[in-house]
């Protein structure tokens, strides 16, 4: 039977640094996607890459060799050498696996506990997986039910109601370095949902004015429309430094988008009035050096995670409950797994019945050629219907057994009680003796 094996790195493993080369090669799945196609030991694959989590979810025949494909094709991702990159990666086999990607789906594993993104990058990633036929049986399965457990998990409990999202957290902590936002300008790179969170929570806690800049202008118009703010050139964002007091950057830049000297500079220019930066991409939009600068504050989305431990009990709490749903979905889910191992046999008690069925109706057809069309189906339907019953109680416990230590003995059993194994010229041999017994006694 194949194992399910998620391996993967996130916020909790691996630091910025790490996370960011990930999410500049994962702007686009397919080349991920198309590779792990390209390896013999998996048969189902998935992929998925955010700013803080990267993971592929595979099925694997032979485990050891599956699992070493996948660490050879991170690394080469990362640029180093598996033993370099093991120390950030996790690996989970099986019932594990799926228990994992439930917490993931529920944000139970995000760095804002609740927060209602990382269902929808899911997703988008499940159906770039569709798309590239590199899901299955199994993983369209599991996939399908970690969105309807994540739905459960919402509706029965109160996880997302005391979340605080990133863009949220940010605002706490320009509060923090401000005092207060009253009066402030708030220049935000980036109009996605990151910004449009950002302006939300900016302008619902004082801030005067929002200015938004973006590489594609309509995009920053409507967003700038939707909070009555102005637009900036794209290569006006450094002059833009001298005017505004907070700037929160979330573009999918590869690179650095704004300088430390580019910051330098207008810092006399703004007689070193304190500037807040709040960087949220992945990679980063801001060089790292600014932080050098004088009365220059920059926060990278690492920075962020003592603000979202706000509302920390009442998150714990909430994510209780769901562990416990979570916990009874992946137990269902395993048993639904391991009905997989019997249905190749119940396949074959079928497709053998039905074709002793047919083979029956056939020569009783022949001796009775008077029979009406109308009295012909009813003997089809009659024979189905027998069949139909008599293979009831033998399913039904084949499926039962799917849960039971000693399957194996049961599914051998039934091969051989039922002659599942014997080729074809066995089986017509065997059931041309029954035929000529039977008319014998007859």
């Amino acid at each position: 039977m194949d194992r399910i094996v998620l391996i993967g790195l996130n916020h909790k493993t691996a630091p910025v640094e790490i996370r960011e080369k990930f999410a500049v090669v994962c702007v686009d799945t397919s080349g991920p996607l198309m590779n792990l196609t390209q390896m013999r030991a998996l048969r189902e694959s998935f992929y998925l890459s955010t700013c803080n989590r990267m993971e592929v979810l595979f099925t694997t025949p032979r485990l050891d060799e599956g699992i070493s494909a996948v660490v050879g094709l991170l690394a080469d991702i990362y640029g180093q050498t598996g033993s370099a990159l093991k120390p950030y990666l996790y690996t989970y086999i099986d019932q594990d696996a799926v228990k994992h990607l439930y917490r993931v789906a529920c944000s139970l594993d995000s760095m804002v506990v609740g927060e209602s993104q990382i269902l929808g990058q899911i997703k988008d990633a499940y159906r770039q997986a569709t798309e590239a036929k590199t899901s299955g049986v199994i993983l369209n399965r599991l996939l399908h039910k970690s969105f309807s457990v994540a739905k459960q998990v919402r509706t029965e409990t109160r996880i997302g109601s005391s979340a605080v999202s990133i863009s949220y957290a940010a605002v706490e902590l320009a509060k923090k370095i401000f005092q207060e936002l009253q009066g402030r300008i708030a220049l935000l790179i980036g109009a996605g949902e990151m910004a449009e969170l950002a302006a939300e929570h900016l302008l619902s806690n004082g801030v005067e004015r929002i200015v938004v800049a973006n590489r594609t202008l309509e995009r920053a118009l409507a967003l700038a429309k939707r909070f009555n703010g102005t637009t900036v050139g794209w290569d006006e964002l450094a002059e833009e430094l001298t005017r505004v007091d907070i700037i929160v950057s979330s573009t999918g830049s590869p690179e650095p988008i704004l300088s430390a000297e580019q910051v330098k500079q207008r810092m006399r220019a703004r007689r070193n009035r304190p500037l807040f930066f709040i960087d949220i991409a992945v990679p980063r939009d801001i060089d790292p050096e600014v932080n050098r600068i004088d009365n220059v504050y920059l926060y990278n989305i690492d920075d962020l995670q003592g603000i979202v431990e706000m509302n920390q009990a009442e998150r714990l709490k909430e994510a209780a409950r769901a562990e416990h749903i979570i916990a009874a979905e992946a137990l269902k889910f395993d048993g639904w797994l391991r009905t997989l191992e019997v249905v190749p046999t119940i396949v074959s008690l079928r497709e053998k019945a039905e074709q002793v069925r047919e083979a029956e109706v056939r020569k009783t057809l022949s001796r009775l050629e008077s029979l009406s069309d109308e009295e012909v189906e009813a003997i089809e339907v009659l024979t189905q219907s027998m069949v139909k019953k008599l293979l009831h109680d033998p399913i039904l416990f084949l499926k039962r057994t799917s849960s039971r230590a000693r399957k194996d003995y049961y599914l051998d059993v039934a091969r051989k009680l039922f002659h599942l194994d014997l080729d074809r010229s066995e089986t017509e041999e065997e059931e041309d003796q029954l035929s000529l017994d039977s008319d014998k006694m007859s």
